[in-house]
């Protein structure tokens, strides 16, 4: 089969690779109909080390169920699946809490032992935890959506939970997105009464308008801080989503937060310390957040996918084929698009 694999910094290739096949009784095996390449996988691709073996890439995928393991109970041939960006047994004492990306016997897509999603086919480890039924075919139109529920829409969710949105307060995103975008899209869903989104992009400003954006910030640093301050009339904001993972949008977050409020951090730190640590201490502020718990969300979310009011699908600007797959980090990265789809 195919798969795309990265060798180092800017180096994404579609290879052949070894088919996917069912190992452990509780596999199933996943032939992929959309993929998505995730901003986190900028990452590597802007800094990863040369390497002779390259790493598997992508964990957003659907696709249908091609075969099972023989303890597979819940999922069965045929079924058209979402898989969540990490995969878990559904059963441990943090899956009970709904804690799945801390699951004991879970773990993340691809590297060099396991598939990735970016590729034709996925051994899912852990099938009957990790895998979510989808009740449409694998053609319906609300596709670039059900694969937003994998990884963007749950963790935008993620970060205005941990935020503690709610009916009445105003929520800041940090950071325009794919992530940010479905964070303005969960704030409004849980309540918000005012959405300040701080982004400088003009399509990713319309985007977040459309999703229910009432403020825009363009500007960055302390001139940022100064302007959501003047918008929240000195206060700050009750919830911040911090969606990037920089120190600067980190330090943003913090600083636009107002005595007693909550930042809800999903961007993948970028360094090892938290800063403006004093202020938020004395502010009595709450930081909360980490990897999301997608499969927690998925099917709460699902239901208003399909029923339309919803449609995080909209952040895909990028359609490309697997061969395409370098074409889309390139875009990414270059900020040409806001995010890539893969339709096999």
């Amino acid at each position: 089969m195919r798969a795309t694999l990265m060798y180092g910094a800017g180096d994404v290739r579609v290879e052949n690779v070894p088919d996917a096949q069912l190992k452990e009784s509780t596999d199933a095996l996943v032939v992929v109909t959309r993929a998505g390449i995730c901003g986190s996988d900028l990452w590597p691709y802007k800094g990863m080390k040369p390497s002779d073996v390259g790493s598997r890439m992508g964990h957003e995928f659907i696709g249908v169920v091609e075969a099972i393991g023989k303890d597979v109970r819940t999922i069965k041939v045929g079924d058209f699946v979402a898989a969540p960006f990490a995969w878990s047994d559904g059963t441990c004492e943090f899956c009970q809490q709904g804690l799945q990306t801390s699951c004991l016997h879970g773990g993340w897509w691809g590297g060099t032992e396991l598939d990735g999603g970016q590729g034709e086919a996925v051994r899912v480890p852990q099938a009957d935890g990790t895998l979510v039924p989808i009740p449409v075919g694998k053609d319906h139109e609300l596709m670039p959506s059900l694969l937003t529920l994998t990884d963007v829409m749950a963790t935008g969710h993620h970060a205005a939970v941990a935020a503690k949105v709610s009916a009445g307060k105003i929520a800041a995103v940090v950071g325009g997105g794919a992530v940010g975008l479905c964070g303005v899209i969960a704030a409004k869903r849980l309540g918000a009464e005012q959405i300040i989104f701080l982004d400088r992009h003009a399509d990713r400003i319309n985007l977040a308008k459309e999703f229910g954006a009432t403020d825009i910030v363009t500007e960055r640093g302390d001139e940022a801080i100064a302007r959501v301050r003047e918008i929240t009339k000195g206060l700050g904001a009750h919830s911040v989503l911090e969606c990037v993972g920089y120190e600067e949008s980190t330090r943003t977050a913090l600083s636009i937060a107002r005595a007693g409020g909550a930042v809800g951090r999903v961007g993948v730190p970028q360094g090892e310390e938290m800063p403006i640590a004093r202020p938020t201490f004395y502010g009595n502020v709450t930081i909360a957040g980490g990897p999301a718990p997608a499969r927690a969300y998925m099917n709460e979310l699902l239901v208003d996918v399909l029923d339309g009011s919803i449609q995080p699908g909209k952040v895909f600007d990028f359609v490309g084929a697997l061969d395409q797959v370098p074409d889309g980090y390139r875009a990414m990265n270059n900020r040409e698009a806001i995010k890539a789809i893969i339709e096999f």
